[in-house]
């Protein structure tokens, strides 16, 4: 089942795109502000991301700029009032895999969600993620650090193949949550710094690196 991401901050908007979705079988989030939007998408999550231009905090060419130069190639969908050409071109040069301007019919909006996922689908699978001397088969579940096999549990595997989809990166401790353990785990909980003890443990206290009042990071 596709996951989709909803950046939306008009609430009629909203809720009119995320009970179609979920009324044609996919699996929808929606937040309000570019913010929280940048941080959803950065986790790897969704299959596609539907983003608004004019949002709070961060606006959508702001958010879509940052998350390609994050390597986040999560297929994106403009979904704007704004319909100048000027912001049109600004937005694919800038990243957007599509855009439509509103008012819109949401049938043409579903029949555009179902084109990028299947061209995204057909792109090239990567199997074996590598950083350094690290990399995870993602067939095998298998992990190596330099010439060593290294076994891990399902959420160790999920967890490392987070920091190797984004090596140099700095990711909170609310981020990992929302993506190992999900959106409803318990924010005041110690589990990610368990983990993180624990991938230390099984590939070298040097792989995943503090970074005092942020997070985690890998070195890239």
């Amino acid at each position: 089942m596709n996951r989709i991401l909803i950046v939306e901050d008009e609430d009629r908007i909203a809720s009119f795109v995320e009970k179609g979705l979920r009324a044609n079988g996919f699996t929808t989030t929606v937040v309000p502000d570019g913010e929280a939007g940048y941080e959803y998408a950065l986790t790897g999550g969704f299959d596609l991301v539907v983003l608004d231009i004019g949002l709070p905090g961060r606006d959508g060419f702001t958010v879509l700029r940052e998350l390609r130069e994050s390597r986040v190639t999560t297929p994106v969908i403009v979904l704007t009032a704004r319909d100048s050409v000027r912001d049109t071109v600004a937005g694919l040069e800038g990243g957007a895999d599509d855009w439509m301007t509103k008012p819109f019919r949401f049938e043409e909006l579903l029949a555009r969600v179902r084109l990028r996922l299947r061209t995204a689908a057909r792109a090239p699978e990567v199997t074996v993620l590598r950083s350094g001397s690290l990399s995870l088969d993602l067939r095998t579940r298998r992990a190596r650090a330099g010439e060593r096999t290294v076994d891990l549990t399902a959420r160790e595997f999920v967890l490392l193949e987070l920091f190797l989809r984004h090596p140099g990166q700095v990711l909170s401790r609310e981020q990992i949550l929302s993506h190992v353990w999900g959106y409803d785990f318990d924010p005041g909980s110690n589990i990610v710094d368990v983990y993180v003890r624990a991938l230390r443990k099984k590939l070298g206290a040097e792989k995943v690196e503090t970074v005092r009042g942020m997070g985690y990071r890998l070195p890239a």
